[in-house]
């Protein structure tokens, strides 16, 4: 049966209006309604099981299916003006709202009830989708992402992350459905109310692909930049070029810069209109989207890795009465620990992005949520945020990078950059209107530490045993979710003293940056004169020593603001 467009849309608005589900955010309560009926663990519970999409041997017939080049008759093909909303529009199009999973579904907390409206989506750490972020949070109430009155934007910077993905190789949801299987094993074990789904649960989840929603996440952000500034690319047309934009070559990084850029100059469009520079990501090569790879202190556990040791230790008490009510459930060979609360909430996380929904988000109730989320918080404030001693020098490149793009000049080599290609016109050109690199997140907040941004770690460090007792702005899913994005926007404002000036923006956050950057006055929309913000990073660039805070021998520890930087 066909519909028309109208029916359709009718169709879709009568699915996000329905009480029993909001996509992306929550569905309805997950009080348990759950029976008591015990479930014997089928055999294959816990095993890997996945589909293969295309078919072995088959490939798209070009010669039968022409494209459109070869049809022919495509009708009027104008062109009309490159859309500038930033500049123009009136009102900003912030990412909130059921739109920003748009279609994922995920349960309300468990105990919630028929009024509960809670967004667990955004207590995932880096595994959240990523949401706008209010500039309020970080000190400035009245600032929007829009081009502050009497200014132009030149020029824009972009460095954004991946969308989501599943979980990495041999990460704590893997390890937990091998769990389940070797459970499996002899007697086996019964599950009952809520976890009664685990007896014939799978393990369905791939290794660090792109979901189909993480392709979505980089393909909206490429459309919502070219709305946003796509009249800088009137700057190209007049040089007579095209941009070159980055990303690193593990799969899910080409097909984030492919998405974004599908995005960005449409399908099949970006094919001709942008160059997409691919550096490798292994380990020994430089580059400053994968600075870990030529960091050897980025994974030793009393170095770089001390957030990851801190997380896993406030998880050892974090959940005790949910670990308590669910092995209530469960009888045999299945005792769950500390550690499998962990995996079961990435599992609710992946699953979700991945398969739409999944069945572990009831199990769970917002104080797990909560903090699940500080979990995270701990273990990226100190791994890659201002408690880590690597955090800096692994940002530096980017932040070399970014300043030689200002300046227009080429970067030294002091630090994971590829010198390579920085001193080349044709990989890394001076002169772009608009910059575009994919990177991972754990770089993305390498380079906000390297750039000494502040205000999104105001306050103490961290407490590492008491979520209650934390009064820092740094909050994990505001910063490196799944598409997180940082912007610069170099502007021209001509009724001030300075017409140069630059802002940072962080997921729609304006970030102030008059405490951190001295000669920065204070400014309700976040500028910055262009010159002085220039000279504050060159002096923070030189004081990033790189190899001392990647290879010499030191402790730290977590509970300490290094502001990126080994001690000494």
């Amino acid at each position: 049966m066909k519909y028309s467009a109208a029916i359709l849309a009718l169709m879709a608005e009568a699915v996000l209006a329905a009480p029993q589900a909001t996509s992306g955010a929550t569905a309805s309560s997950s009080t348990s309604t759950a029976t008591n009926t015990t479930a014997m663990a089928s055999s294959y519970a816990g095993a890997s099981t996945s589909d293969v999409y295309p078919p072995s041997g088959t490939v798209a017939n070009g010669t039968l299916f022409p494209s459109e080049s070869v049809v022919g008759f495509p009708g009027p093909t104008q062109t009309g003006v490159e859309p500038a909303a930033a500049q123009t529009a009136p009102l900003y199009p912030y990412n909130t709202g059921a739109a920003k999973s748009f279609p994922l579904v995920a349960a309300q907390p468990h105990g919630s009830n028929s009024t509960s409206n809670i967004d667990i989506t955004k207590y995932w750490g880096n595994l959240s989708p990523w949401y706008s972020v209010n500039s309020s949070d970080y000190g400035l109430p009245n600032a929007s992402p829009l081009i502050p009155k009497g200014c132009s934007v030149e020029q824009v910077h972009l460095l954004y992350r991946h969308g989501a993905r599943y979980p990495t190789s041999g990460a704590a949801p893997a390890t937990f459905a091998s769990k389940i299987v070797n459970a499996t094993k002899g007697t086996g074990f019964n599950v009952s109310g809520d976890l009664a789904f685990l007896a014939n649960w799978e393990y369905k989840l791939g290794a660090e692909l792109l979901t189909p929603f993480g392709r979505a996440q980089n393909f909206l952000l490429g459309v919502e930049y070219r709305q946003l500034y796509g009249e800088l690319l009137n700057n190209f047309t007049a040089q007579k070029a095209i941009p070159v934009f980055r990303t690193e070559s593990q799969d899910r990084m080409v097909k984030t810069a492919e998405n974004f850029a599908a995005g960005f100059f449409g399908v099949p469009e970006y094919l001709q209109e942008v160059n997409i520079e691919i550096l490798v990501e292994a380990t020994g090569v430089n580059n400053s989207g994968a600075p870990y790879e030529v960091c050897n202190n980025s994974n030793i556990a009393s170095r770089g890795s001390i957030g990851s040791t801190a997380a896993t230790k406030f998880a050892t008490n974090a959940f005790n009465s949910t670990i308590s009510r669910l092995n209530s459930m469960v009888s045999g060979n299945l005792t769950l620990t500390p550690t499998d609360a962990i995996a079961m909430l990435q599992l609710c996380s992946y699953e979700t992005d991945a398969l739409g929904y999944s069945a572990f988000c009831g199990l769970f109730t917002a104080e797990d949520f909560a903090n699940y989320e500080y979990y995270y918080d701990i273990s990226f404030y100190y791994n890659n945020g201002p408690g880590s001693p690597v955090s800096a020098a692994q940002g530096k490149g980017y932040l070399q990078e970014f300043v030689a793009r200002f300046t227009q000049s080429y970067p030294n080599a002091s630090s994971a950059l590829n010198e390579t290609f920085d001193n080349s016109s044709t990989y890394f050109p001076l002169n772009q209107s608009f910059y575009a690199d994919a990177t991972h997140e754990v770089v993305v907040l390498d380079t906000l530490t390297a750039f000494n941004l502040t205000a999104l770690f105001n306050g103490p460090a961290l407490s590492t045993s008491n979520r209650n007792s934390s009064n820092n702005t740094f909050v994990a899913s505001k910063i490196v979710p799944f598409a997180t994005h940082f912007t610069a926007q170099v502007l021209e404002c001509p009724a001030r003293n300075v017409s140069k000036q630059i802002r940072f923006i962080v997921n729609d956050a304006v970030v102030p940056v008059s405490s951190s950057h001295p000669g920065c006055p204070v400014d309700p929309d976040g500028l910055c004169p262009f010159n002085t913000m220039v000279s504050v990073l060159q002096q923070r660039i030189a004081q990033i020593d790189f190899n001392y805070d990647c290879f010499a021998n030191y402790t730290a520890t977590a509970g300490v603001n290094y502001n990126g930087r080994a001690p000494h």
